[in-house]
């Protein structure tokens, strides 16, 4: 069912939960097997560092089963969500067709949801359910499912991290945590070991895994625990019988100790109670016991009988000492300590600075700066559309001439004998919703409207309305009659863009806000927000990938970069003409009361 490629998506902000599956991962020595998270609460994907061992490793979450990348490889869906929503939430995990098995931990779901659930899988999706209502599943040295195997000690002391012989099916959790320490000390281990969960009625039954154990040629002997209640275990009794079970069965049901009781007794399971005679402890033990399987007096004599059994097959128990390798491992996991940061997009610490894993050396023969943007900014290298879009916003944006705010302040910072750093910091802070800071507005808006599915008709009068002009929209000196070349110079490079929808709808903004005043053009902002939106969509990006940009002001920052290279000549300028301190001369101000 599993195997040292499959990886699993977490249901739920359980970081308890992903590090323990880390941890085994790490002792078992195969590559983690936790591809992500999904927090319902989250807006949009992110990540959260773990550990894989002594080190750090980011680990993704997402807002819902539909924000997973198709192309991550993914085969394993543990639900951790609570009885409210567990049923959709799996419903969401089947119909998504991106799981082979699918655990539900959760407990109270209804069972007509999960009688639902049950058929419409045997008919339509045919996927490994596990639960509900179950601790989970371990796979030896292989994948461990939620808190299966119980702490470390324990596994450790279970041997849990190597795979071994015994397939091993319970209903309860608890129990299955305890029984993988009696097997492992008493054969050579665990291979699978399964908590089918303890609800009325389960996804995955005993005739179901024992089938699997059967047909697994690395699998030796089969220890099942049943308890009080259903006749499930009968079908095992009757398999047995028809020698469609020929392996080694060691099994015991547990509760007969009840039928000594007056009183009905409803154990903590809601499966856990005999309705009649065949679901009792008693009855069942004798139907496993003529049937051929191997069936203690009682639980104390469980674990002797198992060894008996595996001795007989030649199955020794290796002893559990603590080898150097796995205290080694230990250790690791005891001292590690959390970092401070997090950097995703540069590493400097090899023989050459990494640029998203990348060296440096491979971007300078490109001579393209929008490369090293990509990689820095984007972390993805960027078709080549995108980089002459980039490379021409740069120079396009760099100077605006000597008279706008930002270039005003750099220069009489400057003039003022400061140096080119201050004189620089000076201009960008002028930067902001009146001077420069219009594209991230821009991109919000031409972004809400499509996603809203807003005609332009419809924005225009809801900006109207609010009082506030369209970022993006209008100039105070360029117009219909008097056009921006640089705006046209745009218009040229977006035809290489494969998706033209933000451009095509601010344009249709711009043909409404025309026909209203001569200089409502579309300027440099908007066009810039529209295409680099665009752009984001032709290169495979989410929406919320998007969102996240679009919040991280990564569009204002387009303009940001170009303008130092205009505010830093600005400044030299100054210094080489030795211009004197500014003084703003009395005719300039008018002093009123």
């Amino acid at each position: 069912m599993f195997t040292l490629n499959s990886r699993a998506i977490i249901y739920g902000r359980h970081l308890d939960v992903a590090q323990r599956m880390l941890d085994f991962d790490f002792l078992s020595s195969r590559t983690p097997s936790v591809a992500g998270l999904i927090d319902p609460n989250s807006r949009r994907s992110s990540v959260t560092k773990l550990f894989f061992g002594g080190d750090e490793i980011l680990v993704s979450i997402y807002p819902s089963v539909a924000d997973i990348p198709a192309d991550l490889s993914i085969d394993t869906f543990i639900n951790l969500a609570s009885f409210r929503s567990a049923t959709e939430v799996t419903w969401e995990a089947i119909h998504s067709a991106r799981f082979a098995h699918i655990v539900i931990i959760a407990e109270g779901i209804p069972e007509r949801d999960i009688r639902e659930i049950i058929a419409y899988n045997d008919i339509n999706a045919n996927i490994r359910i596990i639960g509900p209502a179950t601790a989970g599943a371990i796979v030896g040295g292989t994948l461990r499912m939620g808190n299966s195997g119980g702490s470390l000690d324990n596994i450790v002391a279970s041997g849990l991290y190597r795979k071994w012989s015994v397939g091993f099916v319970s209903r309860s959790g608890g129990m299955s945590n305890e029984m993988f320490r009696v097997i492992g000390t008493r054969t050579d281990g665990i291979y699978t070991g399964i908590a089918l969960g303890g609800d009325r009625f389960v996804c995955s039954t005993f005739r179901d895994i024992v089938l699997d154990y059967e047909q697994n040629p690395e699998i030796k002997m089969i220890v099942m625990l049943g308890e009080v209640g259903s006749r499930d275990e009968l079908e095992i009794a009757e398999l047995l019988t028809a020698w469609k079970i020929t392996k080694p069965v060691v099994a015991y049901v547990s509760g007969s100790f009840a039928e000594a009781l007056t009183t009905e007794v409803q154990f903590g399971h809601a499966g856990a109670k005999a309705n009649a005679d065949e679901e009792k402890a008693s009855y069942k033990n004798t139907a496993l016991r003529e049937a051929g399987a191997h069936v203690p007096e009682s639980y104390a004599d469980f674990g002797d009988l198992i060894a008996t059994v595996a001795q007989e097959l030649g199955i020794e128990n290796p002893g559990w000492a603590m080898n150097a390798e796995i205290q080694k491992k230990l250790q690791l996991i005891v001292a590690r300590k959390s970092t401070r940061f997090t950097s995703t997009i540069s590493d400097e610490r090899g023989e050459d600075v990494l640029y998203n894993g990348r060296p440096l050396t491979q971007y300078i023969g490109d001579a393209s700066i929008a490369k090293v943007i990509g990689a820095l900014w984007l972390k993805r290298d960027l078709p080549q559309y995108a980089l002459d879009y980039i490379n021409t916003i740069i120079i396009l944006l760099a100077d605006h001439g000597p008279a706008v705010s930002g270039a005003t302040n750099t220069i009489v910072t400057a003039r003022a004998g400061k140096d080119i750093l201050s004189s620089l910091v000076s201009g960008l802070l002028t930067i902001g919703p009146r001077f420069g800071g219009a594209i991230d507005g821009s991109a919000r808006t031409w972004y809400d409207a499509l996603y809203k599915n807003e005609t332009p008709e419809d924005l225009i009068s809801r900006m109207k309305k609010s009082g506030n002009p369209i970022q993006g929209i209008g100039h105070k000196v360029k117009s219909k009659f008097n056009p921006d070349g640089r705006c046209d110079i745009l218009k040229t490079l977006a035809k290489a863009i494969p998706s033209s929808m933000h451009l095509d709808y601010a344009l249709s903004v711009e043909t409404l806000t025309l026909e209203k005043r001569a200089n409502l053009i579309l300027n440099v902002d908007g066009h810039i927000a529209a295409s680099i939106l665009d752009i984001f969509v032709s290169i495979g990006m989410t929406p919320a990938e998007i969102e996240v940009y679009i919040d991280a002001g990564i569009f204002n920052a387009f303009f940001i970069l170009a303008r130092s290279i205009g505010f830093i000549g600005h400044a030299l300028d100054q210094k080489r003409l030795g211009e004197p301190l500014y003084r703003t001369a009395w005719e300039d101000i008018h002093y009123g009361e």
